[in-house]
């Protein structure tokens, strides 16, 4: 079974799963998120009343785009559920995420959820973090030069991030170093040693931070994962 039809099994399922009627949502970004929105876009188009928050400009284009009504988080107490994609999983439901360039503000949604479900195929899992990808942290574009150096003091090969040779600017204005591990085996003892780097504004560890994870297998069976199973 084709990527695309993968990506689509599990964000449809995570929609008619967990989306109900008068609900805030947050929605992700990147491909496998896109098949989310669109299957909310049928939900509203049927009369569903939702209220959308989006991860990201481009998110929030594609929403507006299929008749979504998007809001500012702050005009919200809580999102009830969003529904993103992950770069890595590992056992422990432990996530990178960030490659799509989003990691600053899927994280700020994440936090303001009550669930996030997140949709991967079986190519996103893995033993231990950062083996297959590097781990993306967004920086202030001011003394880059300097964080990207206290990064690579971490045990990592720290890249900017370039589009057309020119550096990626987030939706925030910021820069990205994909740092590469040879791989992440305490987690959360890395993410406390990144936040402290003067210049960095966030990391791509999302660490206890799903609550379930839909995941599909080349043959197109469904796996649901729950945190604290």
């Amino acid at each position: 079974m084709s990527d695309i039809n993968l990506k689509k099994i599990a964000a449809e399922t995570a929609v008619g799963d967990y989306v109900e009627n008068d609900m805030v949502v947050g929605l992700g970004t990147g491909s496998t998120a896109y098949y989310a929105i669109k299957k909310i876009s049928e939900l509203v188009a049927s009369g569903y009343n939702l209220t959308c928050i989006a991860t990201s400009v481009q998110s929030e284009k594609v929403a507006k785009e299929h008749g979504i009504k998007i809001v500012d988080i702050d005009d919200v107490d809580y999102i009830d559920v969003t529904i993103d994609g992950a770069d890595e999983v590992d056992r422990n439901l432990q996530l990178i995420k960030g490659l799509g360039g989003a990691l600053l503000r899927e994280k700020i949604v994440a936090a303001a959820s009550l669930k996030e479900i997140i949709v991967v195929d079986a190519s996103k899992k893995v033993d231990v973090l950062g083996v297959k990808n590097p781990l993306p942290v967004e920086v202030l574009r001011f003394g880059h030069h300097k964080t990207k150096y206290a990064l690579e003091k971490q045990g990592c090969s720290a890249n900017l991030r370039m589009i057309d040779h020119t550096p990626f600017i987030t939706d925030s204005g910021n820069y990205i170093y994909d740092c590469k591990f040879e791989s992440i085996n305490n987690p959360f003892f890395l993410e406390s040693r990144i936040n402290t780097i003067p210049g960095v504004v966030e990391n791509g560890l999302f660490l206890n931070t799903a609550t379930t994870v839909l995941m599909t297998s080349e043959n197109g069976k469904l796996e649901r994962l729950v945190s604290g199973e």
